[in-house]
């Protein structure tokens, strides 16, 4: 460890004065340096390179979970173990993660709220038959860019986006019109939401009726009860997001409708569907009829 200090830090530190201070003699620096490097060392530089490549790839978001099924998806064999100590050695590490907010605005007045038929039931057997949605708000220099989205919860593949500088109805209106453009609709369709007034608004729930959409919303209290579209959320702005400084809302659209439809959505490996990407999910699932995530 104390010549590979030396190493990287050649250029910034006399090597004698490293040596000195480690306790170590500047022949065995160098002979170090000219040393034959063990077929260990040689699949660890490549491993390495691959590992940085995916990261990269990634936008920097991937830890080594990750990484580690994406070199299993390319064949390359090697423990997750390996790969996180890689990682750590290089000071390679997942972009940080940030606190954020719940936007929808709970309704005061007296409306008819929606049962929790979905109940925390997040694991779907076919596509199109759960669809869940919420909205949040994104900072720009011109003010706040509101977006709303329409996930499918069988391969967690946002179907459905809405952005615009007003978080009124029409805005999640949008969102799930675009759901059922570029969908076909199940029978016995379910849509779960939280109870934000947009939500529970009269137009929204005449257009899910006009498409026999069944309704379900989270029960009052119980933020776990719509946690995939919040999930997405903290991954949009942890990931994409806070790492921008967007001086217009339409810089802010397009940076997230490139994310979400280049990046998220056909890239991302994601954990809870076997670590592949939505679109290979639901590919997978259209050739075989059925799919088993373990």
């Amino acid at each position: 460890m104390k010549f590979e200090f030396m190493q990287g830090h050649r250029k910034e530190f006399k090597v004698e004065k490293m040596a000195q201070v480690f306790g170590v003699t500047r022949c065995g620096y160098y002979e170090y340096l000219n040393r034959k490097l063990s077929q260990r060392d040689l699949d660890n530089q490549a491993l390495l390179q691959g590992i940085k490549e995916i990261y990269k790839d990634s936008r920097g978001t991937y830890g080594s979970p990750r990484v580690h099924a994406e070199l299993k998806r390319q064949g390359k064999a090697c423990s997750r173990k390996r790969v996180s100590k890689l990682m750590h050695g290089e000071k390679i590490q997942a972009k940080m993660r940030k606190k954020w907010k719940v936007t929808t605005r709970h309704s005061k007045k007296t409306v008819e709220i929606a049962p929790n038929h979905l109940d925390q039931q997040f694991r779907v057997e076919e596509p199109n038959k759960v669809w869940v949605s919420d909205m949040t708000y994104v900072w720009t220099k011109e003010g706040w860019l509101y977006v709303a989205i329409v996930m499918d919860l069988f391969s967690r593949k946002v179907i459905g986006l809405g952005m615009g500088d007003s978080m009124e109805t029409d805005l999640i209106m949008g969102a799930l019109r675009q759901a059922l453009y570029s969908r076909r609709k199940g029978q016995d369709l379910m849509h779960h939401s939280d109870r934000g007034c947009q939500y529970t608004s009269k137009e929204f729930k005449e257009l899910c009726c006009w498409h026999s959409i069944k309704l379900s919303m989270s029960a009052k209290g119980h933020c776990y009860d719509n946690a995939v579209a919040e999930s997405f959320f903290h991954t949009l702005k942890t990931e994409e997001a806070h790492l921008c400084n967007y001086r217009t809302r339409e810089e802010a659209k397009s940076s997230i409708f490139e994310y979400i439809e280049v990046f998220y959505n056909r890239k991302r490996l994601h954990s809870t569907i076997g670590y592949m990407s939505p679109v290979d999910f639901e590919e997978v699932w259209e050739n075989t009829g059925t799919l088993k995530v373990v």
